[in-house]
């Protein structure tokens, strides 16, 4: 309750910048400035990082005796109180294993947060370059003891958003209902299912939740990565772009603009062209084992899939338990002198365990793209029939082999219906890429210059496509 109150102010307020919601209370006392928070990407370059605050701060990882002490400066921020309410219903007739799970729901939830004034906490960083300009990371600290070979990246906490008085977040739940549509999705892809207890078709719920917030809780703050070479010394990321990381032994360390040892080797801005991702690929990422189920376990799984694209919250649920299954935890961060970008080439990574169904991974990969993407173009995914994702599937590998520029005459069969086609605009309108048409060519505009949506999109058709073949 406490993290979506956050997370609903964080996309109000800055939904394209640099703040991180908080997710529990208890980490409020964490996040001081110049504290440590543990930064673990994950397995896709597209899926959002995870945090884990630290007990530690910047001054506790340096050699030496000598006492590193923030200066802060603090200003008002904003005011806030919202209200988000959501409605929903839906029915899905299913089993699970051995059990039949008559799954149905309706329900409606309504979540006030009422922060008050609030205020921003900002580090002076220029005062602590000076102030650590010369100092070491100590790397028998058992913190980077613990994450130096592993996928976290170090950041310190450089803005924090506080509230100022006592304020509540209330949520109010009514929901009538059976079950989560996952379990069938689950034993599709060869998951364990448990179900406990006989009667689960007739769940009622009706909650009334207010949580008392007090005066100095922190629910929001910013980071910067840090560098750290194997010598000790270490750069702080100051431009948003610049990422951090371990030095590798095989790989050289590249360095940053800012840095607190006295080099300045810059990392150089990334600036792709538009279609850059869409011609690199998704045809790279490996989704061809969904191919090779059975077709009725293809036709299941497509109709599940396409039900679950409704309910965010059961895709998310999905994408969890998935992730579970896969043990993902193993994935490795690319380390200081690689680029962490969208990858070009992406196949099942070995970091798998052995001895998963081949099927796993590529459904994991696919859950983790449609999660991604924005209601809109979810909601469009679920209606969307067999005939009109092959055809669309088809119009995106040629969009990404021609370089976005493709004949009218071309275009599937399918989409030389003016309806079908416009049910393409629709669907490219979502992710912010337009259609455009001159004479008888098509290209595409995008608003997003890294191509991250167009990638997901893509990828997502491409595994629904696959499910349906010869499903009509």
């Amino acid at each position: 309750m406490f993290s979506k109150a956050t997370a609903n102010l964080v996309r109000q307020v800055d939904p394209e910048g640099s703040l991180i919601h908080v997710s529990r209370v208890n980490d409020s006392h964490k996040l001081l400035p110049m504290a440590i928070v543990v930064k673990r990407n994950r397995l896709w370059a597209w899926q959002r990082p995870k945090y884990q605050p630290t007990d530690f701060t910047l001054g506790d990882l340096l050699q030496g005796d000598e006492v590193l002490r923030p200066e802060v400066s603090e200003t008002e921020f904003l005011a806030y109180k919202g209200t988000y309410r959501d409605d929903h219903s839906g029915k899905l007739d299913t089993e699970a294993g051995p059990v039949n799970v008559g799954l149905e729901g309706l329900g409606s939830s309504k979540l006030e947060s009422s922060f008050g004034k609030l205020k921003k906490e900002e580090l002076d960083v220029k005062k602590l370059l000076k102030d650590s300009d010369s100092r070491l990371v100590d790397m028998q600290h058992v913190l980077v003891q613990q994450l130096e070979k592993r996928a976290e990246v170090l950041t310190v906490v450089k803005e924090r958003i506080l509230t100022t008085d006592w304020c509540s977040v209330t949520m109010t739940k009514k929901q009538h209902c059976a079950f989560q549509g996952v379990l069938r999705l689950m034993g599709l892809l060869g998951g364990s299912v448990k179900v406990v207890g006989k009667d689960v078709n007739n769940i009622e719920v009706d909650s009334d939740v207010s949580l008392e917030i007090p005066s100095g809780t922190v629910i929001a703050y910013s980071i910067m990565e840090l560098e750290i070479k194997k010598s000790g010394h270490y750069g702080i990321c100051l431009r948003p772009s610049a990422m951090g990381g371990f030095e590798s032994d095989s790989i050289p360390f590249s360095g940053s603009l800012d840095t607190v040892d006295g080099s300045s080797n810059g990392h150089g801005a990334r600036e792709d062209a538009p279609l850059t991702v869409l011609h690199s690929g998704w045809s790279d990422m490996d989704l061809s084992p969904l191919a090779d189920l059975p077709r009725s376990t293809r036709c299941e799984l497509m109709e599940k899939l396409q039900e679950a694209l409704r309910d965010r919250f059961a895709l998310s649920y999905l994408q969890s338990e998935l992730e579970k299954l896969c043990d993902c935890e193993k994935a490795e961060t690319p380390i200081i002198g690689e680029k962490k970008t969208i990858p070009t080439s992406s196949r099942v990574p070995e970091c798998f365990p052995t001895g998963l169904p081949s099927h796993l991974p590529s459904a994991y990969l696919l859950v983790s793209a449609m999660e991604e993407l924005p209601d809109e173009t979810l909601n469009i995914l679920s209606n969307s029939p067999p005939d009109f994702l092959s055809a669309f599937d088809v119009l995106m590998c040629r969009l990404k082999e021609i370089g976005g520029n493709v004949s009218v005459l071309s275009l599937p069969a399918p989409l030389q219906d003016n309806q079908v086609f416009q049910r393409a605009e629709q669907l490219l309108g979502s992710i912010r890429v337009t259609l455009r048409r001159d004479a008888d060519r098509l290209r595409v505009e995008m608003e997003n210059a890294d191509g991250a949506p167009a990638l997901l999109l893509g990828l997502s058709v491409h595994g629904l496509a696959l499910l349906c073949t010869d499903v009509h």
